[in-house]
């Protein structure tokens, strides 16, 4: 990329704050781990089996005036965003699950976000998993974007479509591991797992129609006017919620929900919010108030509510009540089982993700002009991928074991097909999957829907070439194993 001269003052000097202000903030981090780590062991001795859970919660919503995605933030909601968690203790080292309210963390922000949970907890960031629910009044944090545009003079207040500001995202960070490093002095025992599933009632239906030819000849959006479109059939979803829950004896302590779908019923507002799975989840948190309530977003990249939605606002009411129906049908089928440290385990599959053939092009036209970073900014996340892959950045697919359970922790706005891959693979199993994890990739596809075309495969959509589905299968595979 083409630096702009009178950039350069500036870039060393704001970078240089931000690094000053990561140290302090690790400083603080580090000289607590000793307690963190003696809080553990004393934790570890506390109860049979030695395990215990403490959760964090905090707004995620940022200020009146702060960018969202593609807009400016210009009024607040009743339900704000959130960002919320558990750290598990008693199995080998902490493990740290997090689910935000936002569009996207990618790059060198998950980096971050995972680096500084791991220092708050204790543990390392290979043992923590951030995802985000896809929401699209909502903030991206990628700092890897942000630097490469600020290299390139581009002014970070410019919307065009999106924002890389990531003044937001580092406060946000900073409240979290503060959050968590709170949280280990209140954790609770857990003497039991619950595990539970519903199907989920007219909320999903695939975003692609497909012609004779078997390519792409429609998209179905998360909101739908066209009549014709909304007539089709459903399409190929994973309509079944999982439910995962953890107990203190009789007392729910936690309650995580994973399904798979888009969670737009309308955006573009300016406001920010959680949208129907938000909804949906606090009419939960209203039912079952003992227990903190998360939810994260399955392998719903080509999937969205479209065909039950022409994007009347009166729908998010209605799309909420639907899921929050599913996940009440899978919390009064939920089996608890007795469940100690020995029982629970994370395994980790790291994965070299192709980048798509194109993203060379890009950066070869990017080095002789920074029109294309003016014209998308979005390119810049696209350069910041890239470099990673180019350095051999591996990304984490996870596996958390719990009894007979496999929840599968993915990158990517992945298709619905690898999460239907996986429970076929194990159909002995509970199989669950949250996926969203680090966005730097876009969508991930499979091979053959690289050939079939459509929105989610072209080039503005995802950043990975069509040898992703093997890569991603083989590590799902090999965690299904174990």
């Amino acid at each position: 990329m083409i630096i702009n001269r009178n950039s350069r003052s500036r870039v060393p000097k704001l970078f240089s704050i931000i690094f000053f202000i990561f140290f302090l903030t690790s400083l603080e981090l580090l000289a607590g781990l000793p307690a963190h780590i003696e809080l553990i062991n004393s934790a570890k001795d506390s109860v049979p089996g030695g395990l215990r859970i403490s959760t964090f919660d905090i707004d995620a919503t940022p200020p009146v005036g702060n960018a969202l995605a593609y807009d400016r933030e210009i009024n607040k909601w009743d339900l704000g965003l959130r960002a919320k968690g558990v750290v598990i203790l008693g199995s080998r080292q902490p493990i740290v699950l997090c689910a935000v309210d936002w569009i996207g963390i990618a790059n060198e922000g998950m980096d971050e976000f995972k680096n500084a949970l791991a220092a708050a907890a204790g543990t390392t960031p290979h043992r923590v998993s951030v995802h985000v629910l896809h929401l699209h009044d909502a903030p991206w944090y990628d700092s890897g974007a942000e630097q490469i545009l600020l290299e390139a003079g581009i002014d970070l207040a410019s919307i065009h479509p999106m924002s890389f500001d990531g003044g937001f995202g580092r406060e946000t960070i900073r409240h979290l591991t503060q959050a968590v490093r709170s949280s280990l002095n209140h954790t609770q025992p857990v003497t039991h797992v619950g595990l539970g599933e519903a199907r989920v009632e007219r909320v999903a239906s695939n975003r692609n129609i497909y012609g004779p030819d078997g390519k792409v000849r429609a998209t179905r959006w998360s909101s739908t006017g066209d009549v014709s479109l909304r007539a089709e059939p459903e399409g190929l979803i994973d309509p079944i919620l999982s439910l995962v829950s953890f107990w203190n004896q009789d007392n729910p302590v936690v309650v995580m929900s994973y399904y798979a779908t888009h969670p737009q019923s309308y955006y573009r507002t300016g406001v920010a919010n959680p949208d129907f799975p938000g909804v949906a989840r606090f009419f939960r948190q209203l039912a079952v108030p003992e227990a903190l309530h998360i939810h994260f977003n399955g392998a719903g990249g080509n999937v969205a509510a479209g065909k039950y939605n022409d994007g009347s606002h009166e729908n998010r009411l209605l799309l909420a009540e639907r899921l929050a129906d599913g996940m009440k049908r899978a919390w009064e089928s939920t089996k608890k089982q007795p469940v100690t440290n020995e029982d629970i385990d994370w395994a980790v599959e790291p994965v070299i993700i192709p980048p798509a053939e194109y993203l060379y092009q890009l950066q070869q036209d990017l080095s002789l002009s920074n029109q294309l970073l003016l014209e998308n900014n979005d390119n810049a996340r696209k350069m910041a991928f890239l470099k990673r892959c180019e350095a051999g950045k591996k990304f984490d697919v996870a596996c958390l074991k719990l009894k007979n359970a496999r929840i599968l922790y993915m990158p990517g706005e992945l298709f619905v097909e690898y999460q239907l891959a996986a429970k076929a693979a194990r159909p002995d199993l509970f199989v669950a999957m949250a996926a969203y994890g680090d966005l730097g990739t876009g969508y991930i596809g499979t091979a053959k829907a690289y050939e079939k075309g459509g929105y989610e495969v072209s080039e503005l959509a995802s950043n990975v070439a069509p040898e992703v589905e093997d890569r991603l299968m083989n590590a799902v595979k090999e965690l299904l194993k174990k």
